[in-house]
């Protein structure tokens, strides 16, 4: 199976998908471990994808969603974006949103601890 066909099917059998370096309970970048972060105190159900565990996989990614960048976050096989926009959509209230209209759980008593934390 192609790197391609590998990421298509993780990110269509998967609601949340975080492509990242290191894993969720061990992030290898601080960008990765602050989207990490954010989900996981969010009490996100989500799959990591390592890539730095598969050269084909990491250059992949990059190719698939036409970003160059790590981590990069899927929800309901849609790119939502890396870290900067995931932080920006957080403090916002956007990822609240978009997990609320893809029927995404998650604590929204943590995601209002993190904006009042970063007011």
């Amino acid at each position: 199976m192609s790197a391609e066909d590998q990421i298509r099917e993780t990110v269509t059998n998967n609601d949340v998908v975080l492509y990242m370096k290191g894993t969720k309970t061990m992030p290898q970048c601080g960008f990765s471990s602050r989207v990490a972060g954010v989900l996981n105190f969010m009490g996100v159900e989500y799959a990591d994808v390592n890539v730095l565990a598969d050269e084909a996989i990491r250059q992949g990614i990059k190719d698939y969603s036409d970003w160059p960048t790590i981590p990069q976050l899927y929800v309901k096989g849609e790119f939502v974006g890396g870290c900067d926009i995931i932080t920006e959509m957080t403090l916002s209230g956007e990822l609240d949103q978009l997990f609320e209209s893809n029927g995404v759980s998650y604590d929204k008593d943590a995601a209002d601890k993190i904006r009042e934390a970063n007011a």
